[in-house]
């Protein structure tokens, strides 16, 4: 008797260990670690100096007198310098009626902006980790306004003699908004699926949706955004833990899509000439309010230490009373909140000047903290969905990433959508990147604008 029961308990102490343990396991393996990241640098032929900016204002013989002024006018206050990229369509003059060439080119000798954005990044990023593109399991891409077919994967796969089984995503028409997206999505394949490696490639393509018209709405894209992209390896197998960048703490969306408004704000859509433009209305920078509120009411409880949740808290209560309606009014209460001291570093995406200073203002950031988004929106400009990690890489080529840095990521994008993900770093960074060439010039002392110094006038006139 006294056989069996010993025999019985260690049974149930076997199966006891056995749950555990694979709860254990289930968990460990619910990881997202951030392996590596590379940022595009296309090549300084590709630079948009003041005078080729003007010079391509110019060629648009649709413009008047005045769309000539408004236009230098927003480029003057962008924010942005002479040391930003463009696609050869544009820089050539063939911007009005660009080629499928133009984006992606069967010839392995030809230079294009979406395949050299991705394999230059792909290369370099297989090399830095030392991991062979057949080990690869999930394969994300996401170019919001473009998509050929076959899709932009297909060509990774073809390129690299990816395996057949891999998992393949094609994202489009997500906006600048796109990685959170990404993210996201490969870390749901994480809690289903053990040890497994992720590649994700975020870019956007100008050529193809250049604006050749005269709507102011639609004009305003071809000042701000330029070319750019970024390919970023994640994993959820612990062994590879002690290579990793960062790990994935939380990630919060909040898509605001059910309003008309909203949904319409930033829109691709035809002119009154029939000719296709990124449209930008004036009700963009409220919806923007109130994406922004929405997912910050959702990401406070993950971020904030027990204190300042509870003051959160009373804060919700006390608005909840004066039961305000407005949204800006949402913004600011959400906004009541000392995010910094649940969070260390900032990446804000750049979507221009007086996007990341309201942002700055609602956080309640200093100029330190916004630096890295400003100086990212000088030297690269809008970028779309890879401006965060341009962001990122300034504060690793500048050493300000610690072992334990809480990061936060937060986007804006079309739909209207606001995507956030906070970063836990979990090693000392350092490496200089697309930035290692020009770090030491950042911040400058007198951020000189070149195109205020040459159409300054305009903004006079």
């Amino acid at each position: 008797m006294d056989l069996l029961w010993t025999i019985s308990t260690i049974l149930l102490l076997c199966s006891l260990l056995s749950i555990l343990w694979k709860g254990f396991d289930r968990r460990r393996n619910r990881s997202c670690y951030l392996l590596d990241f590379v940022c595009y640098k296309p090549s300084d032929d590709r630079k948009l100096s003041s005078e080729l900016c003007s010079d391509i204002i110019v060629r648009n013989k649709r413009l008047s007198v005045p769309d000539y002024k408004f236009l230098l006018k927003v480029v003057v206050n962008s924010g942005i310098s002479e040391d930003t990229y463009g696609p050869r369509s544009i820089i050539e003059g063939r911007e009005e009626c660009p080629t499928h060439d133009d984006c992606v080119d069967e010839v392995d000798d030809c230079v294009d902006e979406v395949d050299d954005c991705m394999y230059r990044t792909l290369d370099e990023l297989f090399l830095r980790t030392s991991i062979s593109p057949i080990d690869v399991d999930v394969l994300v891409v996401n170019v919001s306004m473009f998509a050929p077919s076959p899709s932009l994967t297909s060509r990774i796969v073809n390129r690299y003699r990816m395996r057949e089984d891999v998992k393949n995503f094609s994202l489009a028409g997500m906006g600048c908004s796109a990685s959170p997206i990404a993210i996201d999505l490969v870390n749901n394949i994480f809690k289903t699926r053990k040890r497994t490696l992720a590649v994700v490639v975020t870019s956007e393509s100008i050529a193809p949706n250049w604006y050749y018209g005269t709507d102011k709405s639609m004009m305003l894209g071809n000042c701000l955004f330029r070319s750019g992209g970024c390919s970023f390896m994640l994993t959820n197998d612990p062994s590879l833990k002690h290579r990793a960048k960062m790990s994935l703490k939380c990630l919060v969306r909040a898509h605001i899509g059910a309003n008309d408004d909203a949904y319409s704000c930033a829109i691709q859509k035809e002119d009154d000439e029939g000719r296709v433009g990124f449209h930008l209305s004036k009700s963009l920078p409220k919806a923007a309010v109130r994406a922004f509120a929405e997912n910050l009411q959702r990401l406070a409880p993950k971020v904030l230490p027990v204190g300042e949740l509870a003051l959160y808290v009373l804060r919700g209560f006390r608005h909840w009373l004066w039961r305000s309606k407005e949204a800006k009014t949402d913004a600011a209460t959400a906004a009541m909140v000392n995010f910094k001291s649940g969070v260390d570093h900032f990446c804000l995406h750049t979507g221009g000047a007086a996007v990341i200073d309201a942002v700055g203002r609602a956080l309640g950031l200093t100029k330190y903290d916004v630096e890295p988004a400003r100086m990212t929106l000088h030297r690269w400009g809008n970028t779309s969905a890879s401006s965060l990690w341009y962001v990122l890489g300034y504060m690793e080529a500048k050493k300000r990433l610690r072992r334990k840095d809480r990061v936060l990521m937060l986007s804006f994008g079309a739909g209207f959508k606001c995507n956030s993900c906070l970063w836990e770093v979990l090693r000392d960074l350092n490496d200089g990147g697309a930035w290692e060439d020009c770090i030491r010039a950042y911040p400058p002392q007198t951020l000189v604008n070149p195109f205020m110094e040459k159409f300054g006038w305009v903004k006079e006139a």
